[in-house]
């Protein structure tokens, strides 16, 4: 099966930020019965590995599933190489894992490229490779397609790339989905796709792109055609869904089990669903919470940006402004200080400070 567990949106317990470790065990008996194997987690997944450890490893033979997790080297995660190579040694002791099927250096990109080379990191996952601390190993990538090849060029024995890829950032300037794709595919490496509903956004699209969908299959989810159309790729290994509670599991599960790539019709269908949500203003935040770590004003910005995007569709300040009382927790828009951190952590590229002001003058 092409679906992957990502284990970066797992549930909450009601009212607080802690890993609902029951409901997890559920999802994961879900899948796992359905046919699935493939885990993904990471060092900087707040919680995940230990939600891993008790909702999989300590209930399943190791050899009946694979289990990806990453190493991050960006300063959030790590002050000196020694602690940037010690985390996958945290990651085995947090998971109980013993062996990483799959392992990632963490969100590549221009900006913290230089670390790894710095920290050695390249020749770093080789040894453990050889170590058999882990089976695979490859990167996971935020940025353009130039640097995609000249990295896939310097280094010829990774074995897979992550990518981002949905039908919303395939033709983006930014993402480059179709293009990084293409990049991989012509050094033969396979591709595990994350954020192919753009984290959660490509769920509940504009009602204009609704209408699109539903016109074509009124059976059909929203996440359905976002999936469907990643897992269409012939270079895809692997579609990573966040899934966040059974019902996100169940949808992924009715359609990934039995797959069918997108016919001819219905990728006409996602042409224009990609077209009309390309005429929204939304703010292309995927909640990844890289940006929020280092926030020394503790503001909540992929909640505070998910409010704004809530006003943007539908056009209700009244609601919008009520929701941006008490939602998204944390300091508010304007209390940021323009340090920058987040967007040099944002794998999005998004230019956070200028969209924090522009929600502080739209909802405070």
């Amino acid at each position: 099966m092409k679906l992957g567990f990502g284990l970066m949106r797992l549930p909450k317990v009601e009212g607080t930020q802690d890993i609902d470790v029951e409901h997890t065990k559920r999802m994961v008996d879900a899948f796992i019965q359905a046919g699935g194997k493939y885990f993904d987690t990471a060092y900087v997944y707040q919680g995940s590995e230990e939600a891993t450890k008790a909702a999989l490893c300590d209930r399943y033979p190791r050899e009946s599933y694979y289990l990806a997790s990453k190493l991050n080297a960006a300063e959030f995660a790590c002050k000196s190489e020694e602690q940037a190579k010690n985390e996958i040694h945290v990651s085995l002791q947090r998971s109980g894992a013993g062996y990483f099927d799959f392992y990632l250096l963490h969100a590549l990109g221009e900006g913290n490229k230089a670390k790894y080379d710095e920290y050695g990191l390249w020749d770093y996952v080789r040894k453990l490779k050889d170590e058999g601390l882990i089976r695979h190993y490859g990167f996971s990538f935020h940025d353009s397609p130039e640097l995609l090849d000249e990295l896939l060029t310097a280094h010829p024995d990774v074995e897979f790339v992550q990518l981002q890829i949905n039908y919303s950032d395939w033709d983006d300037h930014l993402i480059a989905s179709q293009r990084c794709y293409e990049v991989a595919t012509k050094h033969g490496k396979p591709v595990v796709v994350m954020e192919p509903v753009k984290g959660g956004t490509l769920a509940n699209p504009p009602q204009k792109v609704k209408d699109i969908l539903l016109g074509a299959r009124p059976d059909a989810s929203f996440a359905s055609w976002a999936i469907r159309f990643v897992a269409s790729l012939p270079n895809v290994m692997m579609v990573l869904s966040g899934m966040s509670d059974m019902e996100q599991m169940t949808d992924n599960l009715s359609y990934m089990t039995r797959f069918q790539p997108l016919s001819d019709e219905e990728q006409q269908v996602v042409e224009r669903a990609r077209e009309a949500l390309h005429q929204s203003n939304d703010i292309p935040c995927t909640a990844c919470h890289y940006c929020t770590p280092g926030c020394p004003m503790e503001i909540h910005i992929p909640e505070v940006f998910s409010v704004m995007n809530v006003y943007k569709r539908y056009g209700d300040l009244k609601a919008a402004r009520n929701d941006y009382g008490w939602r998204p927790g944390g300091n508010k828009a304007s209390e940021c200080l323009k340090c920058g951190q987040c967007e040099e952590a944002c794998p999005q590229h998004l230019p956070i400070i200028s969209l924090l002001e522009e929600v502080a003058q739209t909802l405070e």
